[in-house]
């Protein structure tokens, strides 16, 4: 039986009393949730843009590299998030604090790019993290949103799948879209070719 905890939750709670199930959590603002298993088409978008980036990083002999797990923890809240990919700079893991014992990255240095696939609590993707991601200084956020399942706000109408990629500017996030055959552009990925079609599996 996994333990329930007094709300609101800190994130050193948190990570103490997360169980080894197989269930995955996330901390928002000292709220546990617990995550949804994914569907086999959400995971088929996470592993073939993993493969790409790593062919990128491969090409360009970066030290990058994407773990299996990882949470990213704003300084300024108490969540903890659990991206679908993190591109993750080993360089920075020296500084730290919480890498060796929880698994957890603080600082942008240590994340060049983070992506979320979106499923149904499109919100907190294109809300909660976006903003917290910005906060943090992470240079470039992705959102997958292969369903078209984000807000009109986010995506547009109609709605329909949609890549949007959010690059830090000036300390704030610019946002560029792609669709169907267009080619995705990536400042961390310049030589990238590859079109949202073929990420968002609709090609």
């Amino acid at each position: 039986m996994v333990q329930v905890l007094p709300k609101p939750v800190t994130f050193e709670q948190f990570a103490e009393w997360y169980p080894d199930t197989g269930v995955r959590y996330e901390l928002h603002n000292g709220v546990i949730v617990e995550m949804n298993q994914p569907s086999g088409d959400h995971e088929m978008v996470i592993a073939l843009l993993s493969r790409k980036l790593t062919v990128e990083v491969d090409k360009k002999n970066l030290p990058y590299v994407i773990p299996k797990s990882a949470f990213v923890k704003p300084p300024t809240t108490e969540s903890a998030y659990c991206p679908d990919i993190v591109l993750l700079n080993p360089l920075n893991l020296v500084n730290e604090p919480l890498w060796q014992k929880h698994s957890t990255l603080t600082q942008s240095a240590s994340i060049p790019l983070v992506a979320e696939v979106v499923s149904t609590n499109w919100q907190t993707d294109y809300a909660n993290k976006a903003n917290d991601y910005e906060v943090m200084g992470i240079p470039e956020y992705w959102i997958l949103d292969y369903l078209g399942l984000g807000g009109r706000r986010f995506i547009g109408s109609p709605k329909q799948p949609t890549l949007s990629i959010y690059s830090l500017i000036d300390g704030e996030y610019q946002v560029s879209q792609f669709r169907g055959d267009e080619v995705i552009i990536s400042p961390t990925f310049p030589e990238l070719r590859l079109t949202a079609g073929e990420v968002l599996l609709i090609q």
